[in-house]
């Protein structure tokens, strides 16, 4: 069994995430207390006390993914995983790639909260409200909907923001232009067209004010080779060189999220599990329509440290 481990991104918080794992275990609890104090903020008790929609604001939601995939984390490793000598490789959608960085010790945790933090803040503060969107394209495979893109663009930004798994893209950029895309897949075939429930257009041209702030705050963050190496979103290959992890963050901030040619090059090159670390199981989902070959499990929860700790000890 060669194992990556993927950390999940925005979308896949709700309230009450981590609650658990933090009284349950220490370790984690001293996590969600690290990321409370690099913020100035008691983000813990918007994640377990909080409104949906104050979470879902993505200057709350960005690091508060990232604490509950950290806290996981620091439950199975004082429980006995080394993450160097049981997993291949890791990855993360969008923002679940600090995540991985923070877990392979590429990026330390309180800076990876500040950095989030002010990754949030930028990309809502990118483009005017109202200004943007995102949609989804269901049933197109990425080329159509790439050709989709193209012809919605008219002359303002219409772009494939996420190529998540078979038949499931993400377009992004001005929203007079994505409502048309909506219009155009339907009639390319796509079995589904809608709107996405964000607050700005992600993944885009538009977002370059964006990636000019976490350009300067990545500049100013000391980063170091994971123990493993990541899988980037920009690249959809691996990577370990501390320049050019800062480089390519820059550029996932505008770039596409290539998911699903990132599970596939993990298939391709060996990997038979993949492990999706943190809240949710959207990146599980995906895994399994990216490639059937793959078994890929959710680890969230005390139940699912213990199941994953004891086939890591059996194999």
């Amino acid at each position: 069994m060669s194992i990556a481990f993927t950390f999940p991104g925005q979308g896949s918080q709700s309230v009450g995430m981590g609650k658990a794992l933090a009284e349950a275990f220490p370790e984690a609890r001293a996590v969600f207390e690290e990321v409370d104090d690099a913020l100035g903020q008691a983000l813990s008790r918007v994640m377990w006390e909080g409104r949906e929609d104050e979470l879902t604001l993505t200057t709350n939601a960005q690091p508060a993914l990232m604490a509950v995939s950290l806290a996981a984390m620091r439950v199975l490793e004082a429980r006995g995983l080394d993450l160097k000598s049981s997993v291949a490789y890791v990855a993360g959608h969008s923002l679940g790639e600090y995540s991985a960085l923070a877990a392979a010790g590429s990026i330390g945790l309180a800076d990876t909260a500040r950095l989030l933090r002010t990754r949030g803040k930028a990309m809502q503060e990118a483009v005017p409200v109202g200004e943007g969107a995102m949609a989804a394209l269901l049933g197109l495979d990425f080329d159509a909907a790439s050709e989709v893109a193209a012809a919605a663009a008219q002359g303002e930004a219409c772009e494939a923001a996420n190529d998540n798994a078979p038949g499931q893209v993400v377009v992004s950029g001005h929203r007079a232009a994505v409502e048309r895309a909506l219009d155009l897949a339907k009639q390319k075939g796509a079995r589904r067209a809608l709107l996405l429930p964000v607050s700005a257009p992600f993944h885009c041209s538009l977002m370059q004010p964006a990636a000019d702030v976490m350009a300067e705050a990545l500049g100013e963050t000391e980063i170091v080779a994971p123990v493993v190496p990541l899988v980037s979103n920009v690249l959809a290959r691996p990577i370990t060189d501390p320049v050019e992890i800062r480089n390519r963050l820059i550029e996932q901030v505008t770039g596409r999220v290539r998911w699903r040619e990132s599970v596939s090059w993990l298939a391709e090159n060996g990997v038979t599990t993949i492990v999706e670390i943190g809240s949710g199981k959207a990146l599980t989902g995906m895994a399994k329509r990216i490639d059937k070959s793959l078994e890929a499990i959710a680890v969230g929860g005390a139940e699912d440290i213990d199941a994953l700790l004891e086939r890591i000890a059996t194999e």
